[in-house]
């Protein structure tokens, strides 16, 4: 009677492991499939990004041009914040053409 009652017991601990492990794999799919964000949605945040950067940056300019604000230091990390945001935009941007350019010359 042990053996048979430590071998149900096995099987049942096995199904709930993989009661659970079907769960987790269906859950992960189903997120999968729930979640749009994908390339180009993540591709337009960081442009939005970038341009909001490069907005505060214009205001900032206008502002210490026209006396409002005397603080050269944040001026200066502003534009080199939207500085490098562009440079790292102009590096994605290359790397997204060059990857598509890969993509066409590939025969089918």
């Amino acid at each position: 009677m042990t053996v048979k009652s430590v071998a149900l017991d096995a099987y049942r601990k096995a199904v709930d492991a993989n009661k659970a492990f079907s769960e987790k794999v269906s859950g992960r799919l189903d997120k999968l499939n729930e979640s749009p964000e994908g390339f180009m949605d993540a591709l337009k945040d960081s442009l939005d990004k970038v341009n909001e950067t490069q907005a505060e940056k214009n205001s900032m300019i206008e502002a210490f041009a026209s006396g409002k604000q005397q603080n050269v230091h944040e001026l200066m990390i502003s534009i080199q914040k939207a500085e490098l945001a562009m440079s790292m935009t102009s590096a994605v941007r290359t790397k997204i053409l060059n990857a598509y350019q890969e993509i066409m010359r590939m025969p089918f």
